[in-house]
C-alpha cells in the first residue's frame, strides 16, 4: 500500500442490552450507531478501526449480542482488546471468528501483519479489577514478537493507559507493572504509538521513547478535575475518536475527532483572497 495508512480509534462504549441506559443517563448504543456511521461515511474512509476496550458495561453475552452486529455495519476491518468491563470468555465467544482475538482462552493477545503499520493488540484486563497490567509472560511475548520484525512500524493497542494521569479516582488502581512495561517498549524504536483507553478523554505522554495517545469515549466522558480527591464523576461532553495518519515519509500523525454537528465549515477565502 503506497498511499497513507489510515487508523480509526474509538474507545470504552460501554454497551448495554435492552436499550438501558448506562448509570441511567447515557444512551451508549445511540451513540455507538452514530460512530459506525461517521467513520463509514469519512472521506477518506478509515482502512481499519481499533476498539481499546470496555466494549460492553458488565461484560455479559446479551450486551456483546448487541455489539457484534453493530460493530458488523463498519465498512472496514476491526480489532478489539478487551478492557476492565469485558469478560473474555464471552468475548471470544461473540467475536472469535470475526476479528484477530486468539481462538481459544488465556489473554487476549494478538499480531496482525497485514498492513503497512503491524498491529499487536495486548490485554490488560485483571479480572475482578479496575487497574490494568501485563504479567511477565505476556511482555516476554510481546519483547520477542516486537524483536522479530525491528524495521516494521508498528502500534501497540490495549486498554489501561500505564501511566498516572492526575485524575485522582482513576489513579487509584494504576498499571501494576508500567515500569516493566516501559522497559520492554524502549528496546524496541520501531513502536510508533500505543492506543488506550479507559480514561474517555484525549491524554498523551511519552512512554518508552514512544507516545501514548488516550482516545475519548463514544459516549460520556470523565470529567477533567485533577484534585486529588475528586469524585467519580462523568459528563456528556461530546463523544470523540481518533484518527492515526500513516505516511511512508512522516510516520504516524495522529488527529483528534469530535462528533457532532456544529455550524460549518466556512470558507476562509472568497474570489478576492482572504474574507476580511
Amino acid at each position: 500500500m503506497s498511499r497513507p495508512f489510515l487508523i480509526a480509534q474509538i474507545s470504552d462504549p460501554h454497551l448495554k442490552a435492552g436499550g438501558k441506559f448506562s448509570y441511567g443517563v447515557v444512551d451508549t448504543l445511540g451513540a455507538l450507531k452514530r460512530m459506525v456511521a461517521h467513520l463509514n461515511a469519512c472521506v477518506p474512509r478509515p482502512d481499519v478501526v481499533v476498539v481499546s476496550g470496555d466494549l460492553v458495561d458488565f461484560g455479559r453475552a446479551d450486551e456483546y449480542a448487541v455489539l457484534a452486529p453493530l460493530l458488523a455495519e463498519l465498512a472496514m476491518p476491526f480489532y478489539l482488546v478487551p478492557g476492565n468491563h469485558d469478560d473474555r470468555g464471552e468475548m471470544l465467544a461473540a467475536f472469535g471468528g470475526q476479528s484477530c482475538l486468539p481462538v481459544t482462552g488465556g489473554t487476549l493477545d494478538w499480531v496482525d501483519e497485514a498492513w503497512p503499520v503491524r498491529l499487536i493488540g495486548l490485554d490488560s484486563t485483571v479480572p475482578g479489577a479496575h487497574g490494568g497490567q501485563l504479567s511477565d509472560a505476556q511482555l516476554a511475548w510481546l519483547d520477542q514478537r516486537l524483536g522479530a520484525r525491528p524495521d516494521v512500524p508498528t502500534v501497540l493497542i490495549l486498554h489501561h493507559p500505564p501511566f498516572i494521569t492526575g485524575i485522582g479516582h482513576m489513579d487509584s488502581e494504576p498499571f501494576a507493572n508500567a515500569a516493566a512495561f516501559e522497559r520492554v517498549v524502549a528496546r524496541h524504536q520501531q513502536v510508533e504509538r500505543l492506543l488506550c483507553g479507559h480514561l474517555h478523554r484525549p491524554i498523551q505522554k511519552r512512554f518508552g521513547g514512544s507516545l501514548v495517545n488516550v482516545c475519548p469515549g463514544t459516549s460520556h466522558q470523565i470529567v477533567l478535575d485533577l484534585q486529588q480527591d475528586a469524585p467519580a464523576h462523568f459528563g456528556l461532553e461530546p463523544a470523540g475518536y481518533l484518527l492515526h495518519w500513516w505516511h511512508p515519509q512522516e510516520g504516524l500523525v495522529t488527529h483528534t475527532g469530535v462528533l457532532g454537528d456544529y455550524p460549518g465549515p466556512y470558507p476562509f477565502y472568497d474570489a478576492q483572497g482572504l474574507i476580511d
